[in-house]
C-alpha cells in the first residue's frame, strides 16, 4: 500500500572528483533511482557531495532543492558552509530540475498530469531514503546524525521521508506548506492556477475528505487506512503528526503567493509547532535574506548534532 517502498540494494553511486580546498572535497555523483519511471533522463540521481576535509564520524546533511534551477544555488552556498563546520552535505537535483527534467515535460510544465505530480513525489522520496543507504556505508559519516533541509518543493518531500523514515533526525524546511488542496486552490501563483478547473463545491468537497481521512490516519495509523485520493499520499500534512516532538525548524515568507500562509499554518499546527520565523519576503525573494537563513539553518544543525 505504501507507495514510497522500494526494493533495498547495495548502492554503489559514482562518484567523481571535481575539487579540493583545504576545507572540503567536492564531488559529482549519480546512481540509478530505486524506483524508474517512463523517462529515461528521471531515473539517474544526480548529486553533488560535500566531505569535509579530515573529518571523521561527521553528521550529514541532505539539501533539497525546489522546483526549477534556481534553489540549487542556495544549497550549493549552505553546503560550502557546512562543510567549514566539519559537517558533510549532499545535494540532490531532482526529477524538478532542468538536469533531470525531459523537454516533453518541461514544455507542459507545471501544468502536469495528477499521475505525473504523483509520480515526481514518490520518485523525490525514494532518492532522498536511497542516500541515506547510502550515507549508512560510508565510514567518514555518523548514520546517527543524519539531517535534511528542503527549499519549497525539496521541503515538500523531505516532511514525507522524516514522516516515514526516522533516520533523518532534524529537518530544515523552508518556504514549506501543507494541505496541498488547499494551496492548489489558494495560491496565487500565476503559473499554477491560471489553468484551474475545479469549482468551489468540488474544492470543498475534497478538502473535507482530506481532514476525514486525516483524522482516521491519526486514530488508526498511515498504513491501515486507504486514502481516498492517490494524492493524498503526496500531501506534507498527511505525515506531520509524525514530526511531532521532533527536531523541526521552518522559515516562511511572510508575503508568500505560492503558498498561503494559511497552508502553512495547517502544516505547522498538525506537525505540533515547530519552531517557525516569518521573513519579510514573498516566496522566490526569500534568498534575499540569505545570510539570516544561513544563520537559522547552521544554528539550529548545530545544537542538534553538538557541532562546535
Amino acid at each position: 500500500m505504501n507507495p514510497y517502498s522500494y526494493p533495498k540494494a547495495e548502492l554503489q553511486p559514482n562518484l567523481k572528483l571535481e575539487k579540493m580546498t583545504r576545507h572540503w572535497s567536492h564531488y559529482l555523483v549519480d546512481f540509478p533511482t530505486a524506483h524508474p519511471t517512463p523517462y529515461e533522463l528521471n531515473n539517474t540521481v544526480l548529486g553533488e557531495y560535500f566531505q569535509p576535509r579530515g573529518a571523521e564520524n561527521a553528521p550529514l546533511v541532505v539539501l533539497l532543492h525546489g522546483i526549477g534551477d534556481l534553489s540549487a544555488t542556495p544549497c550549493r552556498m549552505l553546503a560550502k558552509t557546512m562543510a567549514k563546520k566539519g559537517m558533510a552535505s549532499f545535494i540532490i537535483y531532482s526529477v524538478m530540475h532542468s538536469k533531470r527534467m525531459p523537454a516533453d515535460v518541461m514544455k507542459r510544465f507545471p501544468h502536469l498530469t495528477s499521475r505525473e505530480w504523483f509520480e515526481n513525489h514518490v520518485i523525490s522520496v525514494i532518492d532522498l531514503l536511497q542516500v541515506i543507504d547510502w550515507a549508512e556505508s560510508r565510514q567518514e559519516i555518523n548514520a546517527e546524525k543524519i539531517a535534511a533541509v528542503g527549499i519549497s518543493f525539496g521541503g515538500f518531500i523531505l516532511a514525507i521521508a522524516m514522516g516515514l523514515d526516522k533516520r533523518i533526525k532534524a529537518g530544515g524546511l523552508i518556504v514549506t506548506g501543507g494541505n496541498s488542496t488547499k494551496i492548489g486552490w489558494e495560491t496565487r501563483a500565476s503559473d499554477y492556477n491560471r489553468k484551474r478547473t475545479q469549482t468551489r463545491e468540488a474544492y470543498q468537497k475534497t478538502l473535507n475528505s482530506y481532514m476525514k481521512y486525516l483524522a482516521e490516519v491519526e486514530e488508526k495509523g498511515l498504513e491501515k487506512v486507504k486514502p481516498p485520493e492517490e494524492n493524498f499520499w503526496t500531501d506534507p500534512m498527511t505525515f506531520a503528526h509524525r514530526l511531532r516532538q521532533r527536531p523541526v525548524l521552518m522559515i516562511n515568507a511572510r508575503w508568500d503567493l505560492a503558498i498561503p500562509k494559511e497552508a502553512t499554518l495547517d502544516f505547522w499546527e498538525a506537525a505540533g509547532k515547530p519552531p517557525i520565523s516569518w521573513l519579510p519576503a514573498t516566496h522566490p525573494t526569500i534568498w534575499l535574506w540569505y545570510p539570516i537563513i544561513r544563520g537559522k539553518i547552521i544554528r539550529f544543525l548545530k545544537s542538534e548534532f553538538n557541532v562546535r
